[in-house]
């Protein structure tokens, strides 16, 4: 693999800043846990955290789509790797290894709603939004500028959609609504867990510690998600709402709790790479309502 060029080694690393600086504005729960890791002497500063991966999610659309992410990511080294598909919910993903030249850099994994799979209805409400696309953004992007890379990420491509388009798309695809509201905000980000000290080097020792400092787990399929091959170990936070302005169809606007980002945690054994299906379906979950709403 060719190392990127420098501008491009600044830019990442600007950009990867910029994600978790208003990732943790959004997710209380991340300085919650970064805080308790820290007294409980699991690491000195959040800095000692090993990302195991962050994840975005999108529109299966023309111009934008796994498609067009992964032009930014590309050509700062990123390597594609695995396809994954979630039949029932109408999903598709790819995983990224990182490139080496710097270290610890986190995997990434860019998902996909398959618009086009989804009921006309809610396809064309989705479309509604989207339709002023007609050309992929990343293209009109200076992807050696990493402020700008950022501020894409987190500058919406759309208008905030009603509140009644977003109950609709809600009812049939919850990971289509939160992709309607949030756009390219980052999904989630992983904390390695088999690197910590004993007692918290394993997943079911790291759930836990978790929930003896009140954290909400995703029950989805059981509190750890286990692969086939039993080397990949996986739990995750609930998503915290978030208290958002809808625009109404009668013109009022008013504020509603719906489903943020989360925090996602991850063993792996025998140096195991790459993802599951079986994991990442359940953990998808940890924004949608069934988990929110459970007590």
């Amino acid at each position: 693999m060719t190392k990127p060029n420098k501008h491009y080694h600044s830019a990442l690393k600007i950009m990867l800043k910029g994600l978790m600086t208003r990732y943790k504005e959004r997710v209380s729960d991340v300085d919650t846990i970064i805080n308790a890791m820290i007294h409980h002497n699991l690491i000195n500063n959040e800095n000692d955290i090993i990302n195991d991966h962050i994840a975005f999610r999108t529109f299966g659309l023309p111009h934008l789509g796994i498609q067009s992410l992964e032009k930014i990511m590309l050509p700062y080294g990123y390597t594609k790797k695995d396809c994954y598909h979630f039949k029932t919910k109408k999903l598709t993903a790819y995983w990224y290894a990182p490139p080496k030249y710097i270290a610890n850099l986190p995997r990434l994994f860019i998902s996909q709603c398959e618009v086009n799979q989804l009921s006309k209805k809610t396809q064309n409400i989705i479309k509604q939004y989207t339709k002023h696309i007609t050309e992929d953004p990343v293209n009109k992007l200076t992807l050696e500028n990493g402020n700008e890379i950022d501020e894409f990420l987190h500058t919406p491509l759309w208008e905030t959609p009603t509140w009644e388009d977003y109950q609709y798309v809600l009812n049939e695809s919850e990971y289509a609504a939160w992709v309607l509201y949030n756009r390219y905000y980052l999904n989630h980000f992983t904390i390695t867990i088999q690197d910590l000290k004993k007692g918290y080097n394993t997943i079911e020792l790291f759930n836990n510690f978790l929930e003896s400092i009140d954290i909400k787990l995703n029950t989805a399929g059981g509190k750890i998600k286990r692969s086939k091959d039993k080397k990949l170990i996986q739990s995750s936070t609930v998503a915290k709402t978030i208290s958002t302005k809808f625009p109404h169809q009668d013109g009022s606007e008013h504020y509603h709790d719906i489903a943020g980002s989360y925090v996602e945690f991850a063993e792996r054994i025998d140096n195991r790479d790459g993802f599951e299906v079986g994991n990442a379906d359940k953990i998808f979950e940890s924004t949608f309502t069934s988990e929110i709403n459970k007590i």
